[in-house]
């Protein structure tokens, strides 16, 4: 079967229907939960300065990353570029119930996202491929090697862990993998930024290449249902962008010396339900080596936002909201221009380190905004509004919105009971201030290129952290909804074909608390190993 029909089958198969759910596992065995931290035994373990240290710039100085003047290359800067990025932010706990959160989102809380250093400057690291353990802000050493003849250079890989979103999700999981990819590089892009530094997605790359150098291809090292999958590879950018192209022989020929170490232990005991499509699939998306892309963006011109914070304390304080009170005050018109504002492509983060087009389109129910009408609503992204009324229903009037950029009332009145019944019945799609379905242009990219199909899945997770940061900034919370009818949400559009599809909802609004959480900080037990 060629690989884009079997995509295209695969993704079919996994939609959520009004009328039956994406196989999924009959019963949770919560006492095998997957562990949520990978670990290689045999390891050398680097150390890095204790997290918390903060970034000098404020949250609105990332609209301008190119005034941040960069700090030095060092450990302790390293180390908070990866805490900012893929550490953890808080420990919460109900009962004898305890679980981390991280600064990077996951769909369920169960991050299938690992992410892997190579260094092949001796003045920072020892030239070697290190693995990032989020629980102990440590560098687990998996490879060492000679950097002779390299460019000095620090480079991240980020893989995925199929199995720990199977476990909850089924079949479904691989988009929900793709999803987080696309929330952790965006989260890598604000932490670097804030830094003064900057990511170069390196997008060319191909997954044997990037397995090859992170270790992932090694099979006897993971366990058999356990294995990662690459994803993407990036390098590092300190101070001024080299103008040297990426060379991705001379970085193999590098680790053609490398000594490797370490095992990784098992994240469950059991695997109860196998689900082979999802590794089907993933073989299909395989991404081969491609010609290089770089995208030059718009400046970007943001309102300042109305909480303008520290950078580095509105990123730890992200979270995903539970509840939303659906009797708040109406988010002010200024604040919801901001949000729609920064999915907009520009020169800023994280759009800095993405490569490609803008495929994603945005749909919003408004339930809630000062000013503005409830409705449905179209944000269209690069130049795709003449596409868009073609294909969606005639009824729609797509009339234009009186804002800084185009924005469109396409029907108005009450949408608040369609937004919870399209996204799987959920009350917070309707109790927030406005929810949103990103719809992507499908069937032309898979068709062209069957690895594209998580492509559009990494932008659509790369906007979902847009929104889950300028929700913070906005005073309200954020929440992905990766659980929608998907031909139900097409139908209510009008769509009658699979050139676009839904890829993702997202809700933003006043969030409920349950004061019965208890909340502890996330690095306590680094410095205190009696802490909770």
């Amino acid at each position: 079967m060629p690989n884009a029909t079997a995509v295209i089958a695969y993704h079919n198969r996994t939609k959520h229907q009004l009328n039956a759910y994406a196989k999924g596992p009959e019963s949770l065995d919560w006492d095998d939960q997957p562990s949520p931290f990978r670990r290689f035994a045999d390891c050398d373990i680097v150390k890095l300065p204790l997290p918390g240290a903060e970034l000098a710039c404020r949250f609105a100085e990332l609209d301008r990353p190119e005034a941040i003047a960069p700090r030095p290359v060092s450990l302790e800067n390293v180390g908070l570029l990866m805490e900012l990025a893929f550490g953890l932010s808080a420990w919460k706990q109900f009962g004898p119930d305890r679980w981390s959160l991280r600064c990077n989102p996951s769909s369920g809380n169960l991050h299938p996202t690992e992410a892997y250093l190579i260094s092949t400057d001796p003045e920072l690291l020892g030239p070697g491929v290190y693995h990032y353990v989020s629980h102990d802000h440590a560098l687990e050493r998996r490879a060492a090697f000679s950097a002779d003849g390299c460019e000095p250079a620090l480079y991240l890989g980020l893989s995925s862990i199929h199995w720990r979103e199977a476990w909850k999700y089924g079949e479904r999981a691989f988009r929900y993998c793709q999803h987080d990819i696309g929330h952790a590089l965006a989260a890598l892009s604000y932490a670097a930024a804030g830094l003064g530094w900057r990511v170069e997605l390196l997008s060319e790359c191909g997954d044997a290449d990037i397995a090859a150098w992170l270790g992932l291809d090694r099979a006897d090292d993971f366990v058999a249902n356990e294995r990662e999958a690459a994803d993407l590879f990036c390098r590092i950018h300190a101070d001024a962008p080299s103008t040297a192209d990426f060379d991705p022989v001379a970085l193999s020929g590098c680790l053609q010396t490398a000594e490797w170490f370490g095992k990784t232990g098992r994240l469950s005991g059991r695997h109860f339900y196998r689900w082979p499509v999802v590794d089907e699939v993933a073989e299909h998306a395989l991404k081969p080596p491609t010609p290089p892309e770089r995208q030059t963006w718009p400046a970007a011109d943001l309102p300042a936002p109305s909480r303008d914070d520290s950078a580095s304390r509105l990123i730890r304080g992200r979270r995903s909201a539970q509840h939303f009170n659906g009797k708040s005050a109406p988010l002010p018109l200024a604040d919801f221009y901001r949000i729609l504002a920064a999915l907009l492509p520009g020169a800023k983060p994280p759009f800095t380190a993405w490569n490609w087009p803008a495929q994603v389109q945005l749909f919003f129910f408004v339930h809630r905004v000062d000013g503005l009408e409830p409705g449905l609503y179209c944000l269209p992204r690069a130049g795709e509004l003449d596409a868009l009324k073609q294909v969606c229903s005639a009824d729609y009037v797509w009339q234009r919105v009186e804002a800084p950029f185009e924005f469109y009332l396409l029907t108005a009145g009450n949408v608040r009971q369609a937004a919870k019944t399209l996204s799987c019945h959920q009350p917070i799609a309707s109790d927030s201030a406005f929810s949103l379905g990103m719809l992507a242009r499908f069937a032309a990219n898979v068709n062209a290129e069957a690895w594209r199909y998580r492509r559009l899945f990494w932008e659509c997770g790369l906007l979902g952290q847009i929104l889950y940061l300028e929700a913070e900034a906005a005073g309200v919370r954020g929440t992905g909804i990766g659980c929608f009818f998907d031909d139900a949400v097409h139908g209510v559009l009008g769509l009658q074909n699979d050139v676009w599809q839904s890829l993702y909802h997202f809700t933003v609004g006043e969030p409920l608390d349950d004061n019965r959480l208890q909340t502890f900080p996330a690095y306590a037990h680094l410095s205190d190993p009696g802490a909770p």
